[in-house]
């Protein structure tokens, strides 16, 4: 049996409900493996037996500890992060068996040395452009050492029909949580941005992949029927957004909640919790090794450079969902995209001409007043 937190007690009731329920499925024997990037191959951690757990942290209530050890102009979401493993308040990492990290930005990457000291961590080396030579080969190597790494760990054997197996379950997810992001091509919209982006938050914390994508595809039908009965044919003048950018869950309530009372819909995602990893699949005809390395790679973070990938889905998007306006949202010192905002910003308004704002922001509530101003400034603008 493993124990709960010294001061377990003392946490607020939906937290003590996460940690019970991790508590339930290790006292069962189910290996845990915490994770914190698009970039890592869940596949891998499926043909394990295990689960992968996200454990990006979106609130500041940690932070402070983290500034222990951490700098004070860091990306909120790594001192959250980095907050929560110290202080043993998140459920998904207590529990986790281990970490995997990836050399996604400098910041992480020296949070993970000083995560390593809590927990085994495991560093995944990102290639820093996906068109160098050997980035692809250098890539799959790094697949291959993590499956060894699962296997040495958890002393077992990784099987290819395994790995191919995970990816089939994988990529029904995708397809199925891109059908429910598929919705905000509908006009008028057919739901808030806001709840496209709880539900599909919460959902990553229903450990059963199956009963996952059944609740995802039971309100996807749900929305899609509401919408053909009582809005189809409808007219609405409020502004279709785009949201791209950082991680925007911690920013939720501050930028897309309120953007959204002002009387805008928010229709599509170009983010990291957004359509980003599900546009395109894991191909089920190749090796699995190169096809994850393949799928794994493509993925269009700012880290990457050069990245006009990311471009390119992004006017796929603004004209696929008849996106009116931009708006980016930039964490605090996450420098890779704060330079990348320059590119988009220039090819959302001179190659699409759309309208573009750009929002630096953190976890605190202190800039909600200038954000809802220059939010209601750009509906304005919008018409």
């Amino acid at each position: 049996m493993i124990a709960l937190p010294k001061n377990f007690e003392t946490y607020p009731e939906a937290r003590k409900a996460g940690f019970l329920r991790m508590k339930a499925l290790k006292d069962q024997g189910q290996r845990v493996v915490g994770v914190f990037c698009s970039f890592v191959p869940t596949e891998l951690i499926y043909a394990a037996g295990a689960i992968p757990i996200g454990l990006c942290a979106f609130t500041e209530e940690p932070i402070p500890a983290a500034e222990a050890h951490l700098p004070r102009n860091l990306c909120p979401l790594i001192k959250a992060s980095y907050g929560f493993a110290l202080t043993d308040t998140c459920p998904y990492f207590y529990f986790s068996d281990f970490i995997i990290g990836e050399t996604t930005c400098d910041g992480k990457r020296k949070m993970f040395e000083l995560l390593d000291e809590i927990k085994p961590t495991y560093v995944m080396q990102l290639p820093p452009s996906k068109v160098a030579p050997h980035a692809l080969e250098s890539w799959k190597a790094e697949m291959v050492r993590l499956r060894r790494q699962l296997e040495e760990f958890y002393d077992i054997e990784i099987t290819d029909e395994a790995i191919r197996e995970a990816i089939r379950r994988k990529n029904h997810e995708r397809d199925v949580m891109l059908r429910f992001m598929e919705l905000g091509k509908l006009n008028p919209a057919a739901l808030s941005g806001y709840e496209i982006g709880t539900r599909l938050d919460a959902s990553a914390f229903s450990f059963d992949l199956e009963e996952r994508c059944n609740k995802i595809e039971a309100r996807t039908r749900e929305v899609l029927e509401s919408w053909e009965k009582n809005v189809k044919g409808t007219e609405s003048r409020r502004p279709r957004l785009l949201v791209t950018g950082c991680p925007n869950t911690g920013v939720r309530d501050k930028i897309i909640k309120a953007v959204e009372e002002m009387g805008a819909d928010v229709v599509c995602f170009d983010a990291c919790n957004g359509l980003r990893d599900k546009l395109r699949k894991v191909d089920e005809t190749k090796p699995v090794m190169d096809a994850l390395a393949e799928k794994y790679l493509d993925i269009t973070c700012s880290v990457m450079s050069p990245n006009p990938q990311r471009l390119t889905d992004i006017g796929d998007m603004i004209d696929q969902y008849q996106v009116d306006g931009v708006i980016e949202i930039i964490l605090q010192a996450c420098h890779t995209y704060n330079i990348e905002a320059y590119e988009v910003k220039r090819y959302v308004t001179e190659q699409k001409g759309k309208a573009y704002l750009c929002l630096e922001t953190d976890y605190s509530q202190a800039d909600k007043g200038q954000i809802a101003t220059r939010l209601g400034a750009f509906l304005e603008m919008l018409g």
